[in-house]
């Protein structure tokens, strides 16, 4: 995730001389959406490791996003991850057609990955170092932490990481929490796939290792969500909002 840069003085100057424009009607606030109790506390501050984890703005919540048991089909076993980047959304299998649902942010190595594979290992308040190509192409931004950044609330990890091997090989493919709460059921530029602080701790804590991953192409995207027969439901993306990628960054 790109830290946000402000604009250079140069470009604030000329914005000071230029004429203002006429003042718009005021509006009126946005209302946060109307939550269940359930999803409030699901989502209020909470202690972890000697960390304080702020609540999630209410206005970035609705029932639809917040975590939940919903109906699923699969022949994949109980304690099973499925991954549907497209749908922006991450299941873990329970029994008799059920899943404890998550909505999720995916960036471009979400994308890049598809297929099986499993979680040998998960790491509370992980450290992250950017990758080659970050340094490279922003060496300013990147350059000051190519060593690595440690553990904490501003760490682009979150609170949690799970880590996802095929064989013995390390995918680069991140199950993790995040530091932005607005990125959660967007498509985003750089990432894998991320969860509220509040819902990485709470999917750790259900994870073993050797925990099975499924990750659904796009034209598998939707399954489980429909009984077997039925046919998939619309893929919820734009192309823009999905561009071609190559695979996981090394």
């Amino acid at each position: 995730m790109n830290p946000i840069r402000f604009a250079p003085l140069a470009l604030i100057a000329l914005a000071a001389c230029a004429p203002e424009p006429p003042s718009p009607a005021p509006q009126p606030a946005p209302q946060a959406p109307q939550l269940s109790a359930r999803v409030k506390a699901i989502y209020s501050q909470m202690e972890d490791d000697g960390r304080t984890i702020p609540a999630v703005d209410p206005k970035l919540l609705s029932e639809e996003k917040a975590r939940q048991e919903v109906d699923y089909w699969t022949d994949e076993p109980p304690g099973t991850i499925v991954v549907d980047p497209w749908a922006r959304k991450l299941y873990l299998v329970q029994k008799n057609n059920r899943a404890l649902r998550y909505t999720v942010a995916v960036g471009e190595d979400g994308r890049g990955f598809s297929g099986e594979g499993h979680i040998p290992y998960q790491r509370d308040w992980p450290s992250w170092t950017p990758t080659r190509s970050m340094i490279k192409e922003d060496p300013e931004l990147y350059g000051p932490v190519k060593d690595g950044l440690e553990g904490g609330l501003d760490n682009p990890l979150g609170a949690r990481a799970l880590y996802l091997h095929r064989g013995n090989k390390d995918t680069l493919y991140r199950i993790h929490g995040t530091m932005d709460d607005s990125s959660i059921g967007k498509a985003t530029s750089a990432g894998c796939i991320r969860l509220f602080n509040q819902d990485i701790i709470d999917l750790a804590d259900r994870v073993r290792s050797g925990t099975h991953v499924v990750v659904l192409t796009r034209a598998e995207s939707g399954k489980g969500t429909v009984p077997p027969g039925q046919p998939l439901p619309p893929v919820p993306y734009t192309p823009k909002d999905f561009p071609q990628t190559t695979g996981d960054d090394t």
